[in-house]
């Protein structure tokens, strides 16, 4: 039997599928908590390009996935600032996205910098203040959103010295889901696997529920049968 901690109440249970996912990195500047998801920051391209149709917008980061959802908020927004903490022409992609984006006229590229401070009014972000890390200068750029694409943060704080973790926190499992706990699995962006959508989560959890349950009917036989 596996006991479940939370913050009220102790569940006992047979077995468990830890399916906690994962949360964006946040930056930590000034003003950002203020601004998060509704109010000027998002984290999803394809969930709010439209809503930036011919509006400015930033993109933090240079990694694979802040290029090129970088690229395709340029199908909509007029322009796409994208702020790279590298010296010019340095970037996290790959290199056929990095030549496709330095070659696209809607993007624009602000080297050697990161978020300062986010700014704007009680209902939305109305600009991001970038330091040049070199310099030290602080520049204020009037955007209509800021998107962020630094990275994902598991959600797996309550596991540590629990289950197996890899990397910056994920639950490291086999094929079938199971963790170094017996009874225990993972599914989801709360594992550590190369790719992370929803498609993947599905064919995770579809495998940990099969395998919980081959585990449950397992252990059962075991107890009622063999001892």
């Amino acid at each position: 039997t596996k006991v479940v901690e939370t913050f009220r109440t102790n569940y006992e249970c047979k077995a468990v599928i830890v399916a906690a996912g994962s949360k964006p990195r946040l930056t930590g500047a000034p003003g950002e908590a203020q601004y998060l998801y509704d109010k000027g920051i998002s984290f999803c391209a394809t969930c709010d390009a439209a809503a930036n149709t011919d509006k400015t917008v930033i993109v933090i980061g240079s990694g694979d996935a802040a290029i090129e959802e970088g690229m395709f908020l340029t199908k909509f927004a007029k322009k796409v600032i994208v702020s790279v903490m590298h010296d010019e022409g340095i970037m996290d992609c790959n290199e056929i996205a990095k030549a496709d984006a330095l070659a696209n006229p809607k993007m624009e590229f602000i080297w050697n910098t990161m978020p300062f401070e986010f700014r704007g009014d009680e209902e939305h972000l109305r600009s991001v203040a970038l330091k040049n890390t070199k310099t030290g200068e602080i520049i204020d750029v009037p955007v209509d959103t800021c998107f962020m694409f630094i990275g994902y943060v598991p959600n797996t704080d309550i596991y540590r010295d629990i289950l197996e973790l890899a990397g910056p926190g994920y639950v490291v499992t086999n094929e079938k889901m199971e963790t170094n706990v017996p009874g225990v699995f993972a599914a989801g962006d709360v594992r550590s696997k190369w790719l992370r959508q929803v498609s993947t989560a599905v064919g995770d959890g579809a495998i940990a529920g099969v395998a919980a349950e081959k585990y449950i009917a397992e252990s059962e036989t075991f107890h009622t049968q063999i001892m």
